[in-house]
């Protein structure tokens, strides 16, 4: 069920029909039961892994909450929370990757490498609600917040339908006190439906038409001349920008037509003046997500100059393999990581050079 499809817009209408109808204290329970069903229409059975998730999430924060200052339970409780979580993504998304890649290496080597890949496609928005699932446990085990007891509250955190697929990665204190606070109004209907508005103008109008394009000239690069590339490559940009860009904009829409607001993803990132201050200008979720949750448990910039150029390096590396299971996208973040540090090493200079 795609954001610009018929079908999607049918399902808000009704769930906006029986949102209104619904008693406020309720509402929860309709939201949990249309975004199941929402992810139901992609696949049923990834349902369960989803619920999986969820409770083992949900027990995990409990349990953390009643450790009473015992830290080795509650490293352990956190552990046992994220190894199952990321062995899940790592089951489905990386899996499959990892073993063709040592069976490529072990082939170079000469050596019999016979491990057969899963046999099972990727779930729909997995590295989003398990991002949710990792950010929860972890403010819960650093005591940013208390451990929400209401399972079917929890459980809507990770299923909103609104940013379920393709994000933004939302964080738990900042989502789950509006499943008890937020208020429908028609100030923020009419704001929600612009905003849906203008992201369809941005998908189907702008990003599908740039696409056309794109897809022509690098479906068959070696029958274009230099023009046509360096023209595609510039229409690329901002195709992936108005897709991806487009996708939040809707689903923040979706969100604030029920009174919800979900966290701003892209803030004009073509207008960034660094490779650094692009990315905090970029899916500013996730880029939020691995500075607090991978780069900062690194030690950040609170080490010494070598390590902190490792620590970019090794989040960057997250980050390309978050993207895609491929070497490609690992090159990609280490190519950004080098930008970063490369950044970094000649700041001095080049604000003597523009000064």
């Amino acid at each position: 069920m795609l954001f610009n499809s018929i079908e999607y817009f049918v399902f808000l209408a009704l769930v906006m029909v029986l949102y209104i109808a619904f008693k406020p204290r309720l509402r929860w329970i309709l939201l949990l039961v249309a975004s199941y069903a929402f992810y139901a229409n992609w696949s049923i059975s990834y349902c369960f892994l989803l619920l999986g998730t969820t409770v083992v999430t949900y027990l995990s924060a409990l349990l953390i909450s009643k450790t009473h200052g015992d830290i080795r339970r509650k490293k352990l409780y956190l552990a046992f929370c994220i190894l199952a979580n990321v062995g899940v993504l790592f089951l489905f998304k990386y899996f499959n990757f990892f073993n063709q890649s040592l069976g490529t290496l072990f082939q170079w080597l000469d050596i019999p490498y016979q491990v057969p890949d899963f046999k099972l496609l990727l779930p729909i928005g997995i590295s989003y609600y398990i991002f949710q699932a990792i950010s929860y446990i972890v403010d819960v085990y650093r005591g940013k917040m208390e451990p929400e007891k209401h399972f079917g509250i929890f459980a809507l955190y990770l299923v909103f339908f609104p940013k379920l697929v393709a994000g933004p990665i939302e964080r738990g204190h900042k989502l789950i006190p509006q499943f008890y606070e937020a208020k429908f109004s028609i100030a923020k209907a009419v704001s929600g439906f612009k905003l849906i508005g203008w992201g369809l103008f941005k998908k189907v109008v702008i990003a599908d038409h740039l696409a056309i394009v794109v897809n022509t000239v690098y479906d068959n690069p070696q029958s274009f001349g230099s023009i046509p590339l360096l023209t595609a490559t510039v229409f690329y940009a901002f195709q992936i920008y108005c897709d991806f860009s487009a996708y939040t904009d809707m689903a923040m829409g979706s969100a604030r037509v029920m009174g919800f607001e979900l966290t701003q993803n892209f803030q004009r990132p073509y207008y960034a003046k660094s490779i650094k201050e692009f990315w905090s200008r970029w899916h500013i979720t996730l880029s939020s997500w691995l500075r607090d949750y991978v780069y900062i448990p690194l030690g950040g910039n609170r080490v010494r100059i070598s390590r902190y150029y490792i620590n970019i390096l090794l989040t960057f590396l997250v980050s390309g393999l978050w993207h895609g299971a491929n070497w490609t996208f690992v090159l990609w973040g280490g190519l950004h990581g080098t930008y970063q540090v490369v950044s970094h090493v000649t700041r001095n200079f080049r604000q003597k050079f523009t000064s």
